[in-house]
C-alpha cells in the first residue's frame, strides 16, 4: 500500500507552537482521510523551527464505493410527493427507482444509490489545501501578492514550500499536485538555512527525505535533537568537572530553536556567584535560553560556566558565539547583582512609611520591613472589590494568628510571618522575576535575622500550588498558608466571583485543594466553618455587600449563606481529591454531609469504612441496614406509627431481645471509639451487629398484626439506622 509524505516549510515557527502545530497537522490530515473513506496503518508527525512534516504509512489507494438506500413514498402517492423524493435521491425519473413491497403498507419506491469511491490522490489534493487554509495557529499572518486576495492563506510565518509525495515503498512516488497561498506542491525541499548550500533537495520517500535532510544539516526528529543536546551538554559539563543543571522545559524550548544543535560552553565572572543561584539561573534562562552548571556533587551552589545551544557548527569551534553569549549574560547578571544589593539597602522614602510601620509593628531599620511598609503605603491593589494588599495582609495576620493557636504554633511568630510574607513583592529581584516571589522573601528574611520558621513561611505560604506540589510542614508556614488561601476563597465568594465551568481566573479550585492538602497532610483537627466565618468577618461589610442590599440584613443572613456555599465548594474539591486517591464515590458520600467541616476526621472515617466494606461482615451489614431503611421508608410514607422509645416488655421473640442488646452495646462502643477518633474500632463495634441483624430479619416479621408490637419493632429498626449512622450513612452505600 502507498505512503504519504507531507512537508510544510516556512520561515521560523516559534518554539512554543511547534509541538502542538505538528500534532494538529497530523490530526486534521488523518481525520480528513478517514472521513473521506481512506484507511492507514500508522502516522507520525515531526517538526523543526522551519518545517512541519507528516509521514503516513500504508494509506489505501482508493476509498470504497458507498451503497445507500433512500426510502420513498407509496407508489400511489401524489405526484408532488414522488417528485420531492426524486429530487432528494438525485434521480431524474421514477423509472430509475425500485419498487419494494410491504405486507401492511403496500408498494413503495426505493432509490438504490452507489457513491463511487475516489482515488487517494484526488482526496489528498483537496484535503491538504483545505487544512492549510483553516490551520488553527494561535497567531498567523498573510504575506506576498496573495495576501490582498479574499480568503488568502494565513500561516504563522510566510509559507515557502510544500512537499507532498504519494506512492508505494518500493516503486516511484508521485507528486500530489495542488496550490495553497500561491505555493505549489512539489517533490523538493531545502536544508539548513545557513549550513547547507541552499540548493533544492529532490525527495522520493520518507527514508531518503530524512537522510538527505541530515546531510544538509537538519535533524528532523525533535526528540532526537533533545537527546543530542542533553547528552552533549552533560558530557561537556562533565569534561570541566561540572554537572548540568537539567531543565526539561528549557530543553524542549531550545530543541525547537535549532535544526542542527551544537552545544557550547560559555562563562562569566565568579563575582556574580554572590547572586542567589535561583536568580542566576532565571537570568541566564530567560535572557539567553542557556543552561547553568554546578560543581560536581553540589546541590545548590552554581559554577560560573553555562551551556548554550547554537544552530550552526562555526569554523572556530564556536568561540565567538560563546564569547558573544557571555557578554550578554554578564550584562544581565550585572543588572541582577544590582537588584540583589539594592534590595538589601534602605529605601529612599522611609519618612513616608512611618504610619504603615506602626500599623504592622515593622522595624524600619530592616530592609524587608521597609518593603512591607511600602507595599501598604503605596496602597497597591489586590482586587478592586477586595481592597489593597496591605488590607489583605492585615486580614491574613489575624487569621494566621488564630489558626496558629489552634494547631500548636506560636501566634506571635505566625503574625510576624504573615506580615512579611508579601513584602518581597516590593523587591527589585521579584519585580524582574515574579516567579521568585516567596523564594526571595525567605532569603531576605534570613539575611535580616528572622526566625527560621518565619523565613520558611515567607516562601512556603504559597504552597501547595497543585496536586503534586510540596506541602509545608512547619506549623508557622502551615498557619500562614491556610490563612492566605482561606482569605482568597472567602473574599472572592463574598463578591460572587466563583469559578464557572472551565473558567477559574483566580485559581480558586487550586486554593481549595491547597486547603484540603494542608489539613490532611498535617493531621490538622480544625473546623473549616468556624475559620471561614472568622475570615468573612474580617472584610468590611460595606465594601463586599452587593450594592442596593441592606448591610445589616446581609450580615445577619446572607453572609453565613455564602460561607455555607463555600464549604459546599470545598466539599466538591474534597470529593475529587478522595476519588483521585482511589476512594469509592458511594463511601465518600456516606461519610460526607453538608455540615462536615472537619476534613481530617472525615478522611479517617472514610479510610476505616473502606476497610470495613471489604469484609464479609461489612457487606452483610450494608444489606441488613438497607433492608431496615427500606422498611422504615415504606412505613413512614404510609404514616405507620413508630414508637418513640423501645419497650423491651413488648418483645415476643428471642431475636428481638438479642438485637436490642447488640445495638445497645454496639452503640456505646461506637460512641466511645469515635470519641477517641478510633474509627477502625467503631467499625469493629458495628461488625458485632451483623449476626443479630441477619437473624432478626430471618426469624422476625416486622409488620406484626399487633399494632404495639409492630410499632416497637419499627423503633428497633430506627436504632439500627441510628447506630450505623454514628459512623456513616449506610443508605448511600452501594451493595
Amino acid at each position: 500500500m502507498p505512503d504519504l509524505l507531507l512537508e510544510l516549510r516556512s520561515e521560523e515557527i516559534p518554539a512554543r507552537m511547534q509541538r502542538k502545530a505538528a500534532a494538529d497537522l497530523k490530526k486534521l490530515i488523518t481525520d480528513g482521510l478517514v472521513e473521506a473513506g481512506l484507511t492507514y496503518e500508522a502516522a507520525r508527525e515531526y517538526w523543526t523551527p522551519r518545517r512541519l512534516t507528516l509521514d503516513i504509512r500504508n494509506l489505501s489507494a482508493r476509498s470504497k464505493d458507498v451503497r445507500e438506500e433512500i426510502k420513498g413514498p407509496s407508489t400511489k402517492a401524489p405526484e408532488q410527493a414522488i417528485q420531492g423524493f426524486l429530487r432528494k435521491a438525485g434521480l431524474s425519473d421514477v423509472s430509475q427507482a425500485h419498487v419494494h413491497s410491504d405486507p401492511k403498507k403496500g408498494d413503495f419506491y426505493v432509490a438504490h444509490l452507489v457513491k463511487p469511491g475516489r482515488d487517494a490522490e484526488e482526496i489528498i489534493s483537496e484535503l491538504v489545501p483545505q487544512v492549510i487554509r483553516n490551520f488553527p495557529w494561535p497567531k498567523s499572518m498573510r504575506w506576498g501578492k496573495e495576501s490582498a486576495k479574499p480568503g488568502a492563506v494565513r500561516w504563522v510565518r510566510p509559507l515557502q514550500s510544500i512537499l507532498c509525495l504519494y506512492g508505494p515503498e518500493t516503486e516511484e512516488t508521485k507528486v500530489i499536485e495542488f496550490e495553497a497561498g500561491g505555493v505549489r506542491s512539489g517533490n523538493t525541499t531545502v536544508g539548513h538555512r545557513f549550513m547547507s548550500d541552499g540548493q533544492p533537495i529532490t525527495v522520493r520517500r520518507f527514508d531518503d527525505y530524512v537522510e538527505k535532510l541530515e546531510k544538509a544539516f537538519v535533524v528532523l526528529d525533535a526528540e532526537r535533537r533533545k537527546e543530542m543536546i542533553l547528552s552533549d551538554a552533560r558530557n561537556l559539563a562533565f569534561a570541566s568537572g561540572l554537572e548540568l543543571v537539567e531543565d526539561e522545559g528549557l530543553l524542549e524550548e531550545v530543541s525547537g530553536l535549532v535544526e542542527w544543535p551544537v552545544v557550547l560552553m560559555g562563562e562569566f565572572e565568579e563575582e556574580f556567584l554572590a547572586i542567589p543561584p535561583e536568580v542566576i539561573r532565571l537570568t541566564i534562562r530567560a535572557n539567553q535560553k542557556c543552561f547553568v552548571t554546578r560543581p560536581s556533587g553540589e546541590a545548590e551552589k552554581l559554577s560560573n560556566k553555562f551551556i548554550l545551544i547554537s544552530n550552526i557548527a562555526a569554523k572556530d569551534g564556536g568561540k565567538e558565539i560563546a564569547f558573544g553569549n557571555g557578554k550578554v549574560v554578564r550584562a544581565r547578571l550585572s543588572d541582577a547583582l544590582y537588584f540583589w544589593h539594592t534590595d538589601q539597602g534602605n529605601l529612599p522614602d522611609l519618612d513616608k512609611l512611618v504610619a504603615s510601620a506602626e500599623k504592622f509593628g515593622l522595624d524600619l531599620t530592616k530592609p524587608l520591613d521597609q518593603r512591607m511598609a511600602r507595599l501598604d503605603a503605596l496602597n497597591v491593589t489586590f482586587h478592586a472589590k477586595l481592597g489593597s494588599q496591605g488590607a489583605r495582609v492585615e486580614r491574613i495576620r489575624g487569621l494566621a494568628t488564630h489558626i496558629a493557636s489552634l494547631i500548636g504554633a506560636d501566634p506571635a511568630l505566625a503574625a510576624r510571618a504573615a506580615v512579611l510574607a508579601k513584602a518581597d513583592l516590593q523587591t527589585e529581584v521579584v519585580g524582574e522575576f515574579p516567579e521568585l516571589q516567596g523564594a526571595m522573601g525567605r532569603k531576605y528574611a534570613l539575611l535580616q535575622g528572622e526566625d527560621a520558621s518565619v523565613a520558611a513561611a515567607c516562601e512556603e505560604h504559597y504552597k501547595p500550588q497543585g496536586p503534586s506540589d510540596f506541602v509545608p510542614k512547619d506549623k508557622i508556614a502551615v498557619a500562614v498558608a491556610l490563612a492566605d488561601k482561606l482569605d482568597t476563597l472567602t473574599g472572592f465568594w463574598l463578591i460572587n466571583e466563583k469559578p464557572t465551568g472551565s473558567k477559574d481566573p483566580y485559581a480558586l479550585r487550586r486554593a481549595a485543594l491547597g486547603v484540603i492538602r494542608l489539613i490532611l497532610e498535617n493531621d490538622l483537627r480544625i473546623n473549616l466553618l468556624d475559620m471561614m466565618k472568622k475570615s468573612s468577618e474580617s472584610y468590611e461589610p460595606e465594601k463586599v455587600c452587593p450594592e442596593g442590599q441592606d448591610v445589616q440584613a446581609w450580615i445577619l443572613h446572607t453572609r453565613d449563606e455564602i460561607v455555607r456555599d463555600l464549604l459546599a465548594f470545598i466539599h466538591d474539591r474534597f470529593r475529587v481529591y478522595l476519588r483521585d486517591e482511589g476512594a469509592r464515590h458511594d463511601a465518600i458520600d456516606a461519610v460526607l454531609n453538608a455540615d462536615t467541616d472537619n476534613l481530617l476526621l472525615a478522611a479517617r472515617r472514610l479510610e476505616a469504612l473502606i476497610v470495613f466494606l471489604d469484609t464479609e461482615d461489612g457487606q452483610n451489614l450494608i444489606t441488613g441496614t438497607k433492608r431496615a431503611a427500606n422498611i422504615l421508608a415504606a412505613e413512614e410514607k404510609k404514616g405507620t406509627a413508630i414508637a418513640a422509645e423501645i419497650d423491651p416488655a413488648l418483645f415476643t421473640e428471642e431475636e428481638e431481645r438479642a438485637l436490642f442488646a447488640a445495638i445497645t452495646s454496639s452503640r456505646a462502643d461506637v460512641e466511645s471509639s469515635i470519641a477517641r477518633e478510633d474509627f477502625s474500632g467503631a467499625m469493629r463495634a458495628l461488625a458485632a451487629l451483623r449476626g443479630p441483624v441477619d437473624t432478626f430479619f430471618e426469624k422476625v416479621l416486622v409488620n406484626d398484626e399487633n399494632e404495639k408490637v409492630r410499632s416497637n419493632r419499627l423503633a428497633l429498626l430506627t436504632k439500627i439506622r441510628e447506630a450505623t449512622g454514628e459512623v456513616a450513612d449506610f443508605g448511600k452505600l452501594a451493595g
